[in-house]
Order: C-alpha cells, then structure tokens, then sequence
C-alpha cells in the first residue's frame, strides 16, 4: 500500500507540471504575430498562428497585431510654392511586417503612431511645398499622394513598416482665405448675372421695339385696307342706291323717307318745328307723295 506522504508528493508533482505546461504554452492567433522575449532579449518572431512553446520564468511574449493599422494625422497648415497656406488633413494605412525591428525602433503601435505622424507631416510639407494651390487641389491630386506614399514607406521600412495607402482627404484654404474667395466669387457671379440681365433687357427692348414697329405697321396697313374696303363699299353702296333711284324714283323717295321718319320720330325727347305743310311731311298729307301745289303769284296792285 502507498504511503499518503508518497500520494500528496506526487499530487504536488502533478500541480507543478500542470502550471510548468500552462506557464509554456501560448496561442498566436491569426489577427497576431507574436515576439518572444527572453531574459528582455527579443528571440526569432513567430508570424505562424497556433500553439507555440516557450520556457516559463525565463521568456515573456509580446503580442503584435497582424492587422492593416490606421494613422489619422491631425490637420496642418501647408505652404504651397505660389505661397498660397492650405490646411491638409491626410490619413495613413500601414502594416508591420518585421516584429522585431518594429519592437526594438518603436516599441508600441502608439510610438509607431507618433513617429509615423512625424514622418507624414515632414513629407507633405515637403511634396506640397514643391507645388502650387491649383495643382495640389484639383490637377495632380492623385501623384502627389503617391509620390508621399513612397517618401514615407522609404523611412518607414527603418521601424519594420509597410506603408500600405497614404491619402489627402482635405486640401482647401484656410477659414479666413476661404471666406475672402467665396466673397470674391460672389462679387464675380454678381456681376457676371448682373451683365447677363443688363443684356437680357437689352435684347428685351430690341425685341419689344422690333414687334411694336410691326404692329404699328400692320394696323396702318390693316387701317388703309379697312379704309379702302371702306370706300369701296360706299361708292358701291352709291351705285346700287344711284341705279335703285333710276329704275324707280318714287318708290326711293318713299323708302328715304321712310327713313327718315324712323329715325326722327324715335321715342324719346324728340321735339320738331317744321311747317305741316313742308315736303317733309308729304306722304302724310298724300299716299302718293305728291308735292304741295305752289301758291299763286301775288296781283300787282292797280294804279290809280
């Protein structure tokens, strides 16, 4: 039979062995790449994810992310070579690539951070400054950032860095300047409409005048040919009233002066002082028409 002193030692072997292999185990896992350290002395970097071993007390493990990392750089005031000041807002990617150097040049990803932001910032006042407002904003946008990209991965490599992007998300002038140029454009559209509707009125008048000349000459001529349709009719009018009395003289007595009853004798305030025995009234005193026989001539008076 065991003896319980035998028993419990084993069992104290058992817990040292169990935290020996606990203390020597670590996981790498694919987000990781890891860096062991011993003695505060980095060792070979392990970029493989799974079970690794390493010796316990001695060696300590310093886990790294494998990951594409981010830089936001904060904005800074540039001066371009046309001495025009843009405020720049630019951002990096990067990756590490070599655990070891990464460890012994920087140490953390928030010393890579600020001593890639040092590298960033030295870059674009140095690739900016080369070139002008215009060319910086709008025409050589996309070689410029790649230009700085590589000036930047060239110093980053020294910290065990891949640069993988650099971009400019905002270039522009700063707020005053941009306040004096939206005025100044402004005051250009302004004049520029002003310009446009001053030829606008123009172009209206021109055209208004144009139709108004038209119009009056249409009317004159429209007035003229009304006129002479006007007389036509009148003289035609007087012809047919010319050969209507010729052909019965009576009957166009009679039918004028039917008219002229009717229009003399309208309901109304209509007041006349004509002789009854006038010719106008002929047709009342004979059907006929016929006229009032002159009164004799006076006798002259006999002489004594």
């Amino acid at each position: 039979m065991r003896s319980p002193v035998i028993g419990g030692v084993l069992a104290v072997l058992g817990v040292i062995a169990l935290l020996v292999v606990y203390s020597s185990a670590f996981i790498v896992y694919q987000t990781q790449q890891a860096l062991v350290l011993r003695l505060g002395e980095p060792l070979e970097p392990i970029t493989r994810p799974g079970l690794h071993w390493k010796m316990p007390l001695i060696d300590s493990v310093v886990y790294l992310d494998n990951r594409i990392l981010d830089l936001e750089n904060p904005s800074q005031e540039v001066i371009a070579s046309d001495q025009k000041r843009l405020v720049v807002d630019a951002f990096a990617r990067y990756r590490i690539v070599n655990p070891l150097r990464f460890y012994q040049s920087v140490g953390t990803v928030q010393g890579a951070n600020s001593r890639l932001s040092t590298v960033l910032n030295s870059s674009l006042r140095r690739v900016l400054g080369e070139n002008t407002f215009t060319t910086v904003v709008r025409d050589e946008r996309e070689n410029l950032m790649r230009q700085i990209g590589e000036q930047v991965n060239r110093e980053a490599r020294n910290f065990g860095i891949d640069v993988v992007d650099v971009r400019i998300r905002r270039a522009d002038l700063p707020e005053a300047n941009s306040q004096a140029v939206f005025q100044r454009m402004q005051t250009e559209r302004q004049r520029e409409a002003a310009e446009i509707r001053a030829q606008g009125n123009e172009a209206a008048q021109r055209t208004r005048a144009r139709a108004e000349r038209e119009a009056t000459i249409v009317v004159a001529e429209a007035t003229s040919k009304g006129e002479q349709l006007r007389g036509e009719g009148d003289a035609e009018r007087n012809r047919i009233f010319a050969d209507a009395f010729g052909r019965d003289p009576d009957f166009f007595a009679f039918y004028r002066s039917m008219q002229a009853y009717e229009a003399s004798m309208k309901t109304g305030d209509t007041r006349m002082l004509v002789s009854p025995d006038s010719s106008f009234f002929r047709y009342f005193r004979d059907p006929a028409g016929a006229a009032s026989p002159a009164p004799p001539p006076a006798r002259p008076a006999p002489a004594n």
